[in-house]
């Protein structure tokens, strides 16, 4: 590996990051090794440092890096949305993965931007406990982001029948945040004729259409009113969505851009960097390591960008 990409790399970084020049040095050359070896193991990172030191003392200095350095996510946040020019409002997906390290369990809650182009890890919460997030983990997410971007940025929030709840929505819609959540079909909905329904009863009369149908409803638990928009897909199965937004058909077509977090964690993973290759568990370093592959992936497009244009 050329030691003046890293050099170069290292440089772009500094005016950011509050770290000595060797960790800088160490940060660019492990942003450099996951797009060049694709993989998270810091065995095989240890190979792409230049020079003549031996892998052994590589692999301790990589080791010491994540023993030392914890690297702020909302100042990654922030570099990222400005290496990527993603200045306009934006599309936001909320999902969830996890996996094993031995009998442990990794379970992270994702916060992701998502473009024609791109599809980036933003911000995140490690979760204690396998399964679900609460209502309150998801809010106090939201309420990081908010606070260094604004209601304003946010185009739109997409997410899957995981992260439904009268106590959410309402979290939402008080903070200005336009969304659009897949529902379940089972789910009880009043309508403005007071009429309290299943989706699935109101849908079992309806022609396949491509054409979305659109409700006026609330929870049950719920003091504010919400678009139902739902859609018969190729399958025969019906995507139905709850909105706030002011053009719910509009939403509607929009959330099919929610699958983009589903590739980005294709990419993290198995189809691109390997990120299950870990073997750390300490929920502070594995946020180091997601700061990590954001940077990584966010300096692959930019290059991208650059060398192949729009």
């Amino acid at each position: 590996m050329s030691s003046g990409l890293h050099t170069a790399l290292a440089a772009t970084l500094a005016p950011h990051f509050d770290l000595s020049k060797s960790r800088l040095a160490t940060l660019a050359i492990m942003i450099i090794g996951l797009a060049n070896g694709r993989t998270v193991n810091l065995t095989h990172i240890a190979s792409q440092f230049p020079g003549a030191a031996k892998h052994s003392s590589n692999y301790r200095r990589l080791q010491r890096f994540f023993q030392h350095v914890r690297l702020d996510q909302d100042l990654v946040a922030q570099i990222v949305v400005r290496m990527l020019n993603l200045s306009r409002p934006k599309l936001l997906a909320l999902d969830r993965t996890n996996w094993k390290v031995g009998g442990k369990d990794v379970n992270i809650l994702m916060l992701a931007i998502v473009t024609r182009r791109f599809r980036v890890p933003l911000m995140w919460t490690l979760l204690d406990h396998r399964g679900n997030s609460s209502t309150q983990q998801r809010m106090a997410l939201l309420r990081r982001y908010l606070a260094l971007f604004g209601a304003s940025s946010i185009r739109l929030l997409l997410a899957d029948r995981e992260f439904i709840g009268a106590e959410w929505m309402s979290f939402l819609n008080k903070n200005n945040i336009p969304f659009a959540i897949r529902i379940k079909a089972g789910m009880r909905f009043e309508l403005d004729n007071g009429g309290t329904w299943t989706l699935k009863t109101l849908l079992r009369n309806k022609r396949a259409r491509t054409r979305a149908i659109i409700w006026k409803a609330r929870l049950p638990d719920m003091d504010m009113r919400l678009a139902i928009a739902a859609k018969r897909l190729k399958s025969g199965e019906w995507l139905i969505i709850a909105t706030n937004s002011d053009n719910p058909g509009q939403a509607l077509n929009a959330y099919r851009k929610r699958w983009a977090i589903e590739c980005l964690f294709g990419d993290a993973k198995t189809r691109g960097l390997n990120m299950e290759d870990t073997r750390i568990t300490d929920p502070r370093k594995i946020s180091s390591l997601l700061a990590i592959i954001s940077l990584a992936i966010t300096w692959a497009y930019r290059c991208a960008s650059q060398t192949m244009g729009r």
